[in-house]
């Protein structure tokens, strides 16, 4: 038996839709993988998912890279249980799908002794992740995985690298009480982007990081502001632009919708004072009688680990 366990992340950060991600702390999935005799991949168990995913292995996201994995192995003959721990809320934003999908490769990864690096695993959880979402897209699987703030060059050779940490930088995310499934916040978006705000986002996207390269937390600030993706799905969350203002005006550096939502979050150099920040947005919330948590967090730097 292998126990893995595989973090939240928050997909785009704003200004880089697909192809930004960064991990937290807590919460998470954890993924208890076991060989059997019976040949075949099975989800024996999932808790926490209220019922709602499904078991068979071809529709079910740590399933789906189970098998992809097992495929590159040519081990199709293996039986192997999975047992799947949700921890991370259903359609979110958090990157709920992606960390199931992350941990189950990095058990079975462990448990055959496959002895693939975390870069190696990446197609295999991007497998399972497309599964929930429709497409592939590494944003919340490559910070699960690896950890850090990862940069997705292209999502389909899984050019991927890690950015620099700003030493004091912290994330809060509060997850209102809404579901917002990936699908089809992803099929709201239009086609096409105007000119002025290409420019807008490139200049944006190349500035964050930038500002992370040289832990200029005022620049990173100042590049924090999605004028692409952002206008079109506040409309999907009841006081989203309320709660915004509420967290530019204690201090963040910026705030936004993490992945697809509801979950918003919002950057912060330094920690004293973002819980009374995270309140505040909370109380945005209730006042339109949505309940909401609040995590706190510096950025995750392990990604997914043994348990």
């Amino acid at each position: 038996m292998v126990k893995a366990y595989a973090p939240a992340s928050i997909g785009n950060i704003g200004v880089g839709f697909d192809v930004m991600g960064l991990a937290i702390d807590q919460p998470g999935d954890d993924v208890i993988v076991r060989k059997s005799d019976n040949k075949g991949i099975r989800i024996t168990l999932m808790t926490g998912d209220e019922g709602k995913l499904p078991y068979e292995t071809e529709k079910n996201t740590a399933g789906m890279a189970v098998l992809r994995l097992v495929e590159h192995l040519d081990l199709q003959g293996i039986g192997l249980d999975i047992e799947v721990h949700k921890h991370l809320p259903l359609g979110s934003g958090m990157g709920s799908s992606a960390a199931s999908a992350v941990a189950a490769v990095v058990a079975v990864n462990e448990l055959l002794g496959a002895g693939l690096s975390k870069h190696e695993l990446l197609p295999f959880a991007c497998a399972g992740e497309a599964v929930a979402s429709g497409s592939v897209h590494a944003d919340n699987v490559a910070p699960s995985l690896l950890g850090g703030i990862t940069l997705i060059r292209d999502n389909y050779t899984y050019d991927i690298h890690n950015l620099n940490i700003p030493a004091g930088l912290y994330v809060l995310i509060v997850h209102p009480a809404i579901k917002i499934l990936t699908s089809e916040a992803r099929a709201i978006l239009k086609e096409h982007v105007p000119i002025k705000q290409f420019i807008q986002q490139t200049a944006n996207a190349a500035s964050f990081v930038l500002g992370l390269q040289k832990n200029d937390f005022a620049l990173i600030g100042r590049a924090l502001r999605d004028v692409v993706i952002e206008p079109q799905r506040a409309q999907l969350i009841p006081g989203f632009y309320e709660v915004q203002a509420v967290a530019m005006a204690a201090g963040a550096l910026g705030c936004s919708i993490s992945g697809a939502g509801p979950a918003i979050f919002a950057l912060f150099e330094g920690n004293s004072s973002v819980q009374e920040v995270g309140t505040a947005m909370q109380k945005v919330f209730a006042a339109h009688n949505i309940s909401s948590n609040i995590y706190v967090s510096p950025v995750n730097e392990k990604g997914a680990v043994l348990c």
